[in-house]
């Protein structure tokens, strides 16, 4: 980040000089966050596959990569980042239809877990490297992760960036 913004905080709208309202200097640039809303069922990274005297990449993972990617373009662009970064990732389930009202309630209010697959490093996993080169520069740059599972209206992933200096 340039020197101009190296006293700045943000307010929620924008980045203000450091100075106003805190009396201090801050040590880092937080900016706007980006979201990006991931439509469909949130899968795992598949483990690397061998054969032919080679390593390959799965087609189900490739194509939810290119699916994560699409969307990241299509909502942020490609802003390739080259700062540290905080990276949310809240990944709703679809509550089953054969669930009765009581318990579809339930599950939306948040006192019925989600849980099961896929495993939650997988998910970020998949997450993350499919934003490398597109987001950021490479997935390195994340220092801070949260990943959070629950009961949604319908299958989706939120993933939301902050980008930090």
């Amino acid at each position: 980040m340039s020197d101009t913004l190296a006293n700045v905080v943000d307010v929620g709208d924008g980045l203000l000089p450091a100075e106003v309202g805190s009396g201090q200097a801050v040590d880092r640039v937080v900016a706007k966050p980006m979201t990006i809303i991931v439509p469909g069922t949130m899968r795992g990274k598949g483990r690397p596959r061998f054969g032919n005297g080679r390593t390959y990449t799965d087609a189900k993972t490739v194509s939810a990569e290119n699916w994560i990617k699409s969307c990241a373009v299509d909502q942020v662009g490609t802003p390739v980042l080259e700062c540290p970064v905080e990276v949310s990732i809240v990944v709703e389930k679809a509550v089953p239809a054969s669930w009765s009202a009581k318990k579809r309630s339930s599950a939306l209010l948040g006192q019925i877990h989600a849980t099961g697959k896929p495993d939650w490093d997988n998910a970020g996993k998949l997450a993350c490297d499919s934003l490398n080169g597109i987001v950021w520069k490479d997935d390195s740059q994340i220092v801070t992760a949260t990943y959070r599972r629950r009961f949604g209206p319908v299958d989706q992933t939120t993933i939301t960036i902050t980008p930090l200096a």
